[in-house]
């Protein structure tokens, strides 16, 4: 079927979103200026608007997470110096490597918990002594939420008290932050509690066609716009995404527990067919297992029907704005469907 006939349902990602009518009225009256120059109404707006809604001094809008995350590891850090990573975070796993290879930054993956954390007992076991021999340990930088899961409450503040105790800064890549703070019911502000600095996705759940806010210190985010500018993230007549993300935090923060509500639908209706494993979502990301002979085939099938979704051994699927109560109903069809004619 041709992608220009067909609405997809995508669940590939929460990065798939399409701008609402309200979004890219939004984006088409936004009044602009040279961001570089810091003279763009609508960039300085979000800024303010985010630094206020997480409760930060300053705030510096660009291009992406991996960018924001960068420039918040690398005015942590300087060269020689480390941080403390898990194994599954992003900044470690998905980013390039760009710390070590653009920061001169040494990560120190640590294993992640089943539920996400690194252990506080690991955190203080891989700090390094002051010593010569050994990279400078400068960072421990949390991810959450991780893998769809929700960082338990009572860890983060034992994990960001300890840190700082032992004279570590800590950061936050917060691309789905906004899902952990719904899903607790907490504020946006209680959601980063602990956090120096914190990096928020406006272009995952929330639904903006682009764009990440870095959170800190205003001294800190002034050092952060060198870097920012060095990396090619310098934009000129920048508000009209900014427009979009501004319109995206303010509107798009507490409807992301109807991802939630759909995701547990999704997972619910899944692991009632025989044959599929399903991990039970905590946000609007979960996984399920599919036997391995089963993969190619249903992937086609799904495609057949409209839906994309990336099939593996282990399926991520993500609910997201454009995916709606009655889309849910229709790939569990479409699951149920394929896995009743299906024989290994």
């Amino acid at each position: 079927m041709s992608d220009q006939h067909q609405r997809w349902i995508d669940l590939r990602s929460d990065t798939v979103t399409q701008p609402s009518a309200a979004m890219r009225a939004a984006m088409a009256a936004a009044p602009v200026g040279d961001d570089v120059y810091g003279d763009d109404p609508t960039v300085n707006r979000l800024q303010a608007f985010a630094a206020e809604l997480f409760g930060y001094e300053a705030g510096m809008f660009a291009p992406s997470g991996t960018q924001t995350n960068l420039i918040a590891l690398m005015t942590h850090c300087g060269r020689g110096d480390e941080y403390l990573v898990g194994q599954e975070a992003h900044t470690y796993k998905y980013e390039g490597g760009g710390a070590a290879v653009l920061g001169s930054i040494q990560p120190q993956p640590i294993a992640n918990g089943a539920d996400g954390s690194i252990a506080v007992a690991d955190i203080g076991a891989y700090i390094k002594p002051d010593d010569m021999h050994f990279a400078r340990t400068r960072l421990l930088a949390l991810e959450n939420t991780i893998g769809g899961r929700v960082l338990p409450l009572d860890y983060l503040e034992a994990a960001t008290s300890f840190a700082h105790a032992r004279g570590l800064a800590t950061h936050l890549d917060g691309a789905r932050v906004c899902n952990a703070a719904v899903k607790n019911g907490q504020s946006l502000r209680a959601a980063v509690a602990g956090f120096d600095t914190v990096s928020v996705c406006l272009s995952k759940g929330l639904g903006a066609p682009v764009g990440s806010v870095l959170l800190g210190p205003k001294d800190f985010i002034e050092q952060g716009k060198r870097w920012r500018k060095m990396l090619g993230g310098g934009m000129r007549q920048a508000g009209v995404i900014a427009a979009a993300a501004h319109h995206a935090l303010e509107h798009n923060v507490e409807r992301l527990a109807d991802d939630h509500r759909n995701a547990a639908d999704l997972a619910a209706g899944l692991g009632r067919i025989e044959g599929l494993t399903v991990t039970a979502p905590q946000t609007n990301i979960f996984y399920v297992q599919v036997p391995d002979a089963a993969v190619a085939p249903l992937r086609a099938h799904l495609a057949a029907r409209g839906i994309r979704a990336s099939i593996g051994a282990n399926t991520r699927l993500v609910t997201h704005l454009d995916v709606s109560a009655e889309d849910v109903r229709t790939v569990v069809d479409a699951f149920g469907a394929f896995f009743r004619d299906w024989r290994a």
